[in-house]
């Protein structure tokens, strides 16, 4: 009943989105990324950032991101502020009371999704330099998940944490499918555990717990 009851959730969630914010991006010219690790200094993180390692800047999104989106045949990106986050955790029931404290910890949240044509995702290397950006801030990479889908993978699902210290700040959440990606960076004062209560939620899917632990190592 859990799982269904979350996939009824999810459109209430989005409908609020939609209805409120959805934002219509001008998409750049593509470009190429022969190798994600020559476009060092084109994902880096504004100078500001750097000075403030604790901040998620949740409208920032690496350029590789850009060129996969204009090449999308369909695409949308939101963002919500706590007001909004808020009404999405008011429509929560109370058998999901951890979902809902997971959400009221959140300072905004960001979410980029892109699906792709028959033909799937028209450039590996730029999923790699996406991933590339977030290894060059320094942010602690958590999971990495991959789905067996018959000779290929299904979905491949990796997680981010922004830490100042020993708090957990935000965390960045990309799942790639074969034919779809979506990106969703989330702000706030959380631990690593709320994470897995914002699966299922905005695009987040359900990847392993392999690896999360809360602050008491369990």
């Amino acid at each position: 009943m859990k799982m269904k009851w979350k996939q009824f959730v999810a459109i209430p969630l989005f409908s609020t989105v939609m209805g409120c914010m959805v934002v219509a991006a001008q998409e750049p010219a593509a470009q190429q990324y022969p190798d994600p690790t020559q476009r060092a200094a084109n994902n880096a993180p504004p100078a500001d950032f750097r000075s403030e390692p604790f901040a998620v800047p949740l409208e920032w999104t690496p350029p590789a991101l850009e060129q996969l989106s204009s090449q999308a045949a369909v695409k949308s990106s939101f963002t919500l502020d706590r007001t909004l986050l808020a009404l999405a955790a008011g429509i929560l029931p109370d058998s999901e009371a951890d979902d809902r404290r997971a959400l009221n910890k959140l300072d905004g949240i960001s979410v980029h999704s892109m699906r792709f044509g028959d033909a799937g995702i028209p450039d590996e290397r730029a999923v790699e330099a996406v991933r590339a950006a977030y290894h060059l801030r320094g942010w602690k990479h958590l999971v990495s998940t991959t789905k067996a889908g018959g000779p290929v993978h299904s979905g491949t699902t990796d997680v981010w944490l922004v830490q100042d210290g020993t708090n957990v700040r935000g965390a960045v959440v990309l799942a790639e499918t074969p034919r779809s990606l979506t990106l969703v960076t989330v702000a706030g004062d959380l631990s690593p555990v709320d994470l897995l209560h914002l699966r299922g939620h905005f695009g987040i899917p359900r990847f392993d717990a392999d690896g999360i632990k809360d602050d008491r190592g369990r």
